[in-house]
């Protein structure tokens, strides 16, 4: 079992900056595909970014290309999220969520995804 563990949300500005941390518990996080999801109020829970298990591999949302960024620590078995230039419609509680199976391709699919954290909110105000 794998658990995941955000934090780093909280209420910012337009146009200010969030990191977002996702820690993970298990031996594997090394060979596990990472992502990131958000879903608004009233709204389906959306892909935002992913990342390869090597970290050499990367992929992102329309919406936010060119504003966030995801990356990897494998030695401290912890994916981040940098997001720039927040917008009110980036309001949202965030999810990191794991591959469960090793060494397979990223994915901007939430079923393919097999392990969750709890999330993590993000307020932009205007």
């Amino acid at each position: 079992q794998v658990q995941l563990a955000e934090s780093g949300g909280g209420l910012v500005q337009a146009g200010g900056s969030l990191r977002l941390s996702c820690a993970a518990s298990a031996r594997t996080f090394s060979t596990s595909a990472m992502g990131w999801f958000r879903q608004a109020p009233g709204k389906e829970r959306e892909f935002v970014a992913a990342i390869s298990w090597s970290g050499d591999s990367t992929d992102y949302a329309d919406s936010v290309k060119g504003r966030f960024t995801i990356s990897r620590d494998n030695a401290e078995n912890t994916i981040y999220l940098q997001m720039n230039s927040l917008k009110p419609e980036d309001t949202a509680v965030y999810y990191c969520a794991s591959r469960g199976r090793r060494l397979v391709r990223l994915s901007k699919t939430a079923f393919e995804y097999d392990y969750w954290g709890q999330g993590t909110q993000v307020t932009v105000s205007s």
